[in-house]
């Protein structure tokens, strides 16, 4: 297997900050600031989306390669108290495949009180640690699912686990983990299940979003011409429901929101694709190697890691992830003549 089949980017331990004005937060050249800050932890995954990852899943980190719990909650510390950053959340991989979860959240909620901490799952498995991680001090959890439908989900994910995540997702809502909401991707083998989907989380009382696919699949077979808009999923929708646009709830929030046969539940569309909201991004990603990259589709990354094990002190590695973020690219150009997409996949990058 060649590096660029398992999705190596090009790791720099050196960034320029030429031009940075002289701020501590994660200011870019184009006036962005980075406030939320994306934390994966793991590779691994108990399913096996088409979107996100191939049959035989991602190949394995070695586990020195991996920040420890200790390291995450350091950096996050960093990210918080010298970065500016607001909101944290752990992604994968699946970050319930982590036995030290609990642990790590556990420890950032003492390093960093009263900032959010929420978690992007599957949900396979959360029943068993929902109320342990509302306990250690997440708040929030959203959760990847894109259809209701028991067979359709089988299909789209490899495994026959639906009871296991809906079983997860009231164990959230038990636990008090809100709000609450359901990420779906758009496919065109999803479409048709889309206003079931809906329709399940009106009835569950549970925020939808549904998000434009974008061509971050393992196997790199995401095409712009089979690709299911935010205009024709409204125009399903409609069929069903009145929905009203509604707007967004902040101008960094990815999801336009609709009302819902006159409200107050809503239904979010991240339009990532047709309507790019990469000019209000505040965006900040750590990879599950220690890595920043302060785009999704963008392969230059920059290692805290190898910093941090040679003893870095903060504010060295706060100068090292400034210089990651203020050469931060104007958006993905999914849309220009010859756009390539990154190597790393969704499951690899961290959503």
């Amino acid at each position: 297997m060649t590096m660029v089949e398992m999705g190596i980017p090009t790791v720099r331990s050196s960034v320029s900050l030429a031009g940075r004005p002289d701020v501590g937060h994660l200011v870019d050249k184009f006036g962005r600031v980075a406030r939320d800050l994306r934390v994966s932890i793991t590779e691994k995954c108990s399913l096996r989306c088409t979107y996100c990852m191939p049959e035989e899943g991602l190949p394995a980190i070695p586990a020195h390669n991996l920040l420890t719990a200790d390291e995450i909650i350091r950096l996050v510390g960093i990210a918080v108290h010298l970065l500016g950053v607001r909101e944290v959340r752990f992604t994968g991989g699946e970050p319930l495949m982590r036995a030290d979860l609990e642990a790590m959240i556990a420890g950032c909620a003492e390093r960093v009180p009263g900032v959010p901490l929420s978690m992007t799952t599957n949900a396979v498995g959360l029943e068993h640690r929902a109320a342990a991680l509302a306990r250690a001090g997440l708040t929030r959890v959203n959760v990847s699912l894109d259809s209701i439908d028991r067979k359709h989900f089988a299909r789209l994910t490899r495994r026959d686990r639906l009871p296991s995540v809906i079983a997860g997702i009231r164990a959230a809502a038990d636990a008090g983990l809100a709000p609450l909401k359901i990420n779906a991707v758009l496919m065109p083998e999803t479409l048709a299940g889309a206003a079931d989907l809906l329709e399940w989380c009106l009835t569950e009382g549970i925020a939808l979003r549904f998000i434009e696919e974008m061509p971050l699949d393992a196997d790199h077979e995401w095409a712009r011409e089979q690709m299911v808009s935010a205009d024709r999923l409204l125009s399903v929708l409609g069929e069903r429901f009145t929905l009203v646009e509604h707007g967004r709830e902040d101008a960094s929030a990815p999801a336009e929101e609709w009302l819902v046969n006159g409200g107050p539940a809503t239904v979010g569309i991240i339009a990532s694709v047709t309507r790019s909201f990469c000019s209000d991004c505040d965006r900040t990603r750590l990879t599950a190697e220690g890595t920043v990259r302060s785009c999704l589709f963008s392969d230059q990354e920059v290692d805290l890691r190898g910093a941090l094990r040679s003893g870095a002190g903060d504010e060295d590695l706060a100068r090292l992830w400034r210089g990651a973020m203020w050469n931060k690219w104007a958006g993905h150009g999914i849309n220009a003549d010859g756009f390539a997409p990154p190597q790393r996949s969704m499951g690899a990058i961290g959503g």
